[in-house]
């Protein structure tokens, strides 16, 4: 028994018996007693470039020794986050986004929030504060991002909302956008949330009609949209934003775990030149929002890296490849009686949907066996399994992770 608590745990199990990771490498993690775990949902979505990239190691060690950090409020900056920003707005929909910098994507979901509700304060609309979101939407856990989750049990349990002024519709219907518009009056708008492949909600994808649906609509409204790419972004959708793949141009995108691939913590949102306009042009105008570690130096160096490496070792074409590889891999699970069917993403995002019927403890009897099986994933809404591995899994180690999995599901 330890004093950590750990998050999303029942501690009066957990507590007794942690599963400890001790190391990992490539697209593999071991045990403090040395055995290894084929790692299918890359750490929680984000180990990308796999573990043990000395690359980016060796440059953070060496940032870390001439300045590990230092604050950027007010007019104090380092070069890695201004460098950082540079890079990613370079490859945002909108090259002349700025980027502002937190620590994680519930950080980037509750920034991109009151960004929004404090960009129609300022352009002399303020009683724009009305948001959508959707059913099996994920959006971090922050009082903002609780709010506009879309899973039940991730928002009961604290006396009322956190933050009003949010509407909920089903994730794939686009007139129920409208209609939730209409209701509240298209003058009270600030915006939609939107996750382009639905994540810890079941790994759910919507067509491209119906994104570029809901943009229309909700920009039709006047209000702003957001494209939570927490999952999505660098990568992961085959692009380097599902909102470039969809040919969307988001009014800001939130982003966290593959920017540095899980060296270093660091999130951000990326906001629109329409969205920063106000901010950068109008003397004496601020947005009073920021966190101690808002371009923290070191991150931004791991960030730096990172995108140097999925440049140079083609890993987001690797990513898109890995679409039909993983989705064709698993399609021969739905032979087993656990398992109802294959949902494919995009990029490297897959579902492995369980028959849960009324068997409410089957999807974490499923995730345990895969782990005594040897591959690691984890229960999702709805009760399916997480598949969204490191983008350097060669089309060997595909076929391996779904023979494991096959040899956890095939017994339950």
């Amino acid at each position: 028994m330890s004093s950590f608590w750990h998050p999303f745990a029942e501690m009066a199990k957990v507590q007794h018996a942690p599963f400890i990771i001790d190391r990992g490498e490539g697209i593999y993690v071991y045990d403090e007693d040395g055995r290894q775990y084929l790692d299918a949902a890359a750490s929680l979505w984000y180990m990308n470039i796999g573990y043990g990239r000395d690359e980016v190691i060796d440059a953070m060690a060496d940032q870390m020794r001439k300045l590990p950090a230092f604050h950027a409020f007010i007019d104090y900056g380092t070069r890695p986050p201004i460098d950082l920003a540079d890079k990613v707005a370079a490859v945002a929909p909108d090259r002349g986004s700025k980027v502002f910098f937190g620590s994680g994507g519930s950080d980037a979901v509750d920034t991109a929030a009151k960004m929004a509700r404090r960009y129609f304060n300022a352009i002399g609309e303020p009683e724009r504060t009305v948001f959508i979101s959707r059913e099996w939407a994920y959006h971090g856990m922050h009082p903002y991002g609780t709010s506009l989750g879309g899973m039940e049990p991730n928002r009961v349990g604290y006396g009322g909302d956190l933050v009003g002024d949010i509407v909920i519709v089903p994730f794939d219907d686009a007139e129920a956008v409208d209609k939730a518009i209409d209701h509240a009056g298209a003058e009270r708008i600030a915006g939609i949330f939107v996750e382009p492949v639905i994540g810890a909600g079941g790994v759910r994808p919507v067509s491209q009609e119906y994104l570029q649906s809901v943009h229309a609509s909700v920009r039709s409204a006047g209000g702003l949209y957001v494209s939570d790419e927490v999952i999505t972004g660098f990568g992961r959708a085959g692009d380097w934003f599902a909102a470039s793949r969809f040919g969307l141009e988001p009014d800001m995108i939130t982003f966290a775990k593959g920017v540095t691939c899980g060296y270093a913590p660091l999130g951000g949102v990326i906001a629109s030149s329409t969205v920063a306009a106000p901010f950068f042009e109008t003397p004496g105008l601020m947005f009073r929002h920021g966190y101690t570690y808002s371009g923290h130096s070191t991150a931004c160096v791991a960030g730096l890296v990172v995108m140097d490496i999925l440049e140079r070792e083609g890993l987001i074409a690797r990513a898109a490849a890995l679409e039909s590889e993983i989705y064709e891999a698993l399609l021969p699970l739905e032979e087993l009686p656990a398992v109802d069917h294959i949902r494919r993403g995009i990029g490297a995002l897959a579902a492995v949907q369980l028959a849960v019927g009324d068997d409410e403890t089957l999807p974490a009897r499923a995730a345990a066996a895969c782990r005594e099986a040897g591959v690691l994933s984890r229960a999702m809404g709805g009760g399916s399994l997480q598949i969204s591995p490191p983008f350097i899994m060669t089309p060997e180690q595909v076929a391996e992770m779904a023979g494991l999995l096959h040899a956890g599901l095939r017994d339950l």
